[in-house]
């Protein structure tokens, strides 16, 4: 696939090489994640790919007890349930992820604003490797 290719397809395949990849406006330099092939700020469709630092806070969680088929495989259920979130990052846009390290039975202890960092979750699903995009507690 082309470096030029502004897609979810291509952000994945850099999460596969453990790198957290937006796309930038050339013009008037807005970000984007998930990536966009067009600028919806200035309609120019001059983008390109940045690395980001994969820092950001805590803006606001949920802890699942019915998840996806594959999550259950994993063993999460009402019993074990897992945290997903919104994460707003150093750069400014929102992204969601996994988040790790904390206690999802006991998300009274959660706390909207801890700093988190970026993790690549790697995870086998029918037969396939897939990677999904995880963040932590910084420590």
């Amino acid at each position: 696939m082309s470096e030029e290719s502004f897609t979810s397809t291509r952000f994945y395949e850099y999460l596969e090489k453990n790198k957290f990849m937006g796309t930038r406006c050339k013009s008037c330099q807005q970000l984007y994640l998930p990536p966009r092939p067009l600028c919806i700020k200035c309609f120019s469709d001059e983008m390109e790919w940045v690395e980001l630092s994969g820092k950001g806070k805590l803006r606001t969680f949920t802890s699942i007890t019915v998840g996806p088929s594959f999550m259950v495989e994993l063993g999460h259920d009402r019993k074990n349930p897992y945290c997903c979130g919104i994460v707003e990052l150093e750069e400014g846009p929102q992204v969601c992820g996994q988040i790790l390290g904390v206690n999802p039975k006991e998300p009274n202890l959660i706390k909207i604003g801890t700093p988190l960092k970026v993790v690549f979750i790697k995870r086998e699903e029918g037969g396939k490797t897939r990677y999904w995009l995880g963040f932590k507690k910084e420590q």
